[in-house]
């Protein structure tokens, strides 16, 4: 086994000392490993991995041992015993993520004190991500306390009920099972996941629960193209991100007699999947910065603030080895169809790249964010690419310059008298109401670029309209 630990590079659950002439830095590896996923400490060995050995090592084995029981609480008891290499001693220190945490090297205090491990450092925690620590060791979830502060009236219950048409009603009891409300002394309010979720005033109360997309020419960020800050509901963020990934991704379209095939540049199911993970597992209690979308010309990063939960790995999340830290969020993604089964997502996201041909997604933790990376296959759009051809650029005879189906001709041609909302084109069209193949058409020309919002900044808006673009006139005309 040691022989193989010495081939490895050093992470999150690995770490190499030459001796024990400077104990803190030591003590805080230990403390990282007891707080995060556990680890091992080998003393006697040099960054170069050149093995030195321990001199007097039952006199070392014994001064460790007393040095943890003196500087870490609570108290913690690893596993610490003598190998030998080369035919020099080495101490082998194995940790095992903690029941008891957070730990916290005594003379810094809990506050202060705390450390988690993040790639191949140790870093302190900050307050938040002690509650986090303290939270999971309790299996408690942040998402399924309350906020006395709060009533009912503090939901969208509108927007929520709109969502679960179809699916089960959502009464009182259904409010309850799904842990969106909860009882606090002798009354009924909303949860925090409630909050995040359906909150009328969601970014009052957490002001980093929201999305930043953004698509970038080149591959770095040094000029960005176009961008979109999204404060919807998160099920509802779903499809907006996913809209804004595919105005910026798709090629053209395939037409035949009897269907139109959208042709994309982009593994769109895999990054649903990586979408869905971050809006379900993202440490809300963090503050800082949002999720953040990123498109490059030659990958798309997604991330999300939260380390991973403790006791996890990348190597875990790519075995489907799958904690849930958001209850309740994954609760009602599950209920409304958007999970299809636990713990599937990460396992799914490398099997879909597979069977595409890409290459391997890669999982990083940096600072207390995790990012996904999706490579693409290829640069799929440059510079000039990104930016929009002019209508006079595309040939009335070009096949993918026009709509296939007859509803969205229809859709279009209604168009042509002015802006119109999607009630007002149900009533033209001869709907009672809004159906889902008419929002399907809608969202097919928003892609396209056929038509815009009239509140492209607010696309649930109650006001929202639809209006013809200069490349929409070009490829429809009065029936």
């Amino acid at each position: 086994m040691m022989n193989e630990l010495l081939h490895q590079s050093e992470g999150k659950t690995l770490e190499f000392k030459r001796d024990l002439s400077s104990p803190k830095p030591l003590l805080k590896t230990l403390v990282a490993f007891a707080n995060t996923a556990g680890g091992r400490l080998v003393v006697g060995v040099a960054d170069d991995r050149q093995v030195l050995g321990v001199t007097n090592a039952l006199d070392e084995e014994e001064r460790l041992c007393s040095l943890i029981a003196d500087a870490i609480a609570p108290r913690l008891v690893p596993n610490v015993e003598m190998v030998t290499v080369e035919d020099k001693p080495l101490l082998l220190v194995e940790v095992f993520v903690s029941g008891s945490r957070p730990h916290w090297l005594k003379a810094d205090g809990p506050e202060h004190g705390v450390y988690v491990r993040l790639g191949s450092t140790s870093r302190q925690a900050d307050s938040a991500l002690i509650g986090e620590l303290r939270r999971t060791a309790e299996g408690v979830a942040f998402d399924e306390l309350p906020m006395p502060e709060l009533s009912l009236d503090d939901l969208d219950l509108a927007t929520a009920k709109k969502l679960f048409q179809g699916i089960s009603p959502l009464d009182e009891q259904a409010l309850r099972t799904l842990k969106l409300v909860t009882a606090y002394q002798g009354r009924t309010v909303p949860t925090k996941g409630a909050v995040l979720l359906f909150g009328k005033e969601r970014n009052l109360h957490f002001s980093d629960a929201w999305v930043q997309c953004g698509r970038f020419v080149g591959t770095d960020k040094a000029h960005i193209f176009d961008h979109i800050d999204i404060h919807e509901p998160l099920p509802l963020a779903l499809d907006s991100i996913m809209l804004f990934l595919k105005k910026h991704a798709m090629r053209g379209a395939d037409f035949s007699q009897t269907r139109r095939q959208d042709v994309w540049s982009i593994p769109l199911t895999l990054l649903r999947e990586a979408v869905i993970n971050a809006l379900v597992h993202t440490d809300y209690s963090q503050r800082g910065a949002p999720i953040r979308v990123s498109f490059f010309d030659d990958r798309i990063e997604i991330e999300n603030p939260g380390i991973l939960l403790p006791g996890m790995t990348v190597e875990d999340m790519r075995q489907g080895v799958s904690k849930i830290r958001n209850h309740v969020l994954a609760r009602v993604f599950k209920e409304l169809n958007l999970i299809e089964q636990w713990g599937s997502g990460v396992r799914r996201i490398y099997s879909e790249a597979l069977e595409l041909g890409l290459p391997e997604p890669q999982i990083t933790e940096l600072g207390l964010r995790v990012r996904l990376v999706v490579p693409l296959a290829e640069k799929v759009l440059t510079e000039a690419a990104v930016k929009a051809p002019k209508p006079e650029s595309r040939p009335e005879s070009r096949p993918e310059s026009r709509p296939e189906s007859t509803l969205a001709i229809k859709i279009l041609q209604r168009l042509l008298d002015g802006n119109a909302s999607k009630a007002q084109l149900a009533q033209h069209l001869g709907h009672k109401t809004v159906s889902g193949e008419l929002k399907k058409q809608i969202t097919h020309l928003l892609t396209l670029e056929f038509i815009e919002m009239t509140r492209p900044d607010i696309p649930n808006s109650r006001l929202q309209q639809y209006k013809l673009t200069d490349l929409g006139r070009q490829n429809i005309s009065k029936p």
